[in-house]
């Protein structure tokens, strides 16, 4: 019988033994009659955001080491209570020291099946990469940051599904907008200056082969041509209105180029696109959508 006098202590003296670490309630693997609500397989089950360093694979062989948020996640089928949480993380601790790249997340993905004997099981590993970027003209360097994830699916045939994320942020200067300045400029001698605002994309890519994030950057940049930069004297300065001036581009424009880009990528089995200009002119953003349009493959 518990005393109704509970001592409000701690004592950082008392030591588990089998027989008591035996005795401690587990609601969590408790009986099917302990469920709540309707008794249905759950598709995902598991922990957001816990953060770690880890190793990256790089393109050119040296590994990078970057705080990483992990979403593990495996699926739950009826009759089940719950998952241990913990078992989410102590697993994918069994990996730490590994160095990471996508197809390296179907070994933590298997081990997530077996440990927690689950039929699916999910992994998402979100980081920002660092890259040394040059300026146009000037020489100067600096460091851009990309934010990417890495997202792994085992699904219960255990067929392994790997994609990557990419947010990439460019300069957009409006084709209309110049048209008009120049008209202004041309019958009227007015200065006008046409409208251009930062944008942004997002790229999601479902991959056949081994791909590096320098990689997927490289795609943007060839696309796009007109990246924010980083170190900017007056010279570079220069070079990117020059630059912007030479690749206009309306949203649609935006995607339709990442789309050629993307499709000439034999590595590449899928992908969607999200542009998104930040309008300057307007108070609301223009957006376009695109996908590769594969059958039953990302919307």
């Amino acid at each position: 019988m518990i005393s109704n006098q509970v001592r409000r202590f701690y004592d950082p003296t008392f030591t588990i033994t089998p027989e008591y670490k035996d005795s401690l309630p587990d609601l969590q693997n408790g009986p099917a009659s302990l469920i709540e609500g309707a008794n249905v397989p759950i598709q995902q089950v598991g922990i957001s955001n816990f953060r770690i360093p880890l190793q990256f694979k790089t393109r050119d062989g040296k590994p990078i080491t970057l705080e990483t948020s992990v979403d593990g996640y495996v699926s739950l089928d009826a009759n089940k209570k719950g998952i241990n949480m913990s078992r989410i993380m102590r697993t994918f601790y069994k990996f730490k020291d590994e160095v990471f790249s996508l197809d390296m997340l179907e070994k933590v993905l298997k081990a997530y099946k077996e440990d927690i004997e689950s039929q699916e099981s999910f992994l998402r590993l979100s980081f920002s990469y660092p890259m040394v970027m040059k300026s146009l003209r000037s020489g100067m360097e600096g460091y851009q940051y990309y934010e990417v994830s890495f997202e792994g699916h085992l699904d219960n045939y255990d067929r392994f599904h790997k994609h990557m994320h990419l947010k990439f942020v460019y300069s957009s200067a409006c084709p209309c907008s110049y048209e008009l300045a120049e008209h202004a400029r041309e019958t009227r001698e007015v200065a006008a200056i046409p409208h251009s605002q930062r944008s942004e994309t997002e790229v999601t890519v479902a991959l056949r082969d081994e791909f590096f994030v320098e990689d997927l950057v490289q795609v943007c940049r060839e696309a796009l041509k007109t990246e924010t930069q980083v170190m900017v004297k007056r010279e570079d300065e220069q070079a990117f209105a020059e630059l912007n001036g030479a690749y206009q581009k309306f949203v649609e424009d935006a995607a339709r180029l990442l789309y050629q880009e993307l499709d000439s990528y034999n590595s590449i089995r899928d992908f969607v696109v999200r542009c998104a200009h930040l309008e300057s002119l307007h108070s609301h953003d223009a957006v376009s959508r695109i996908c590769k349009g594969v059958p039953n493959g990302l919307r």
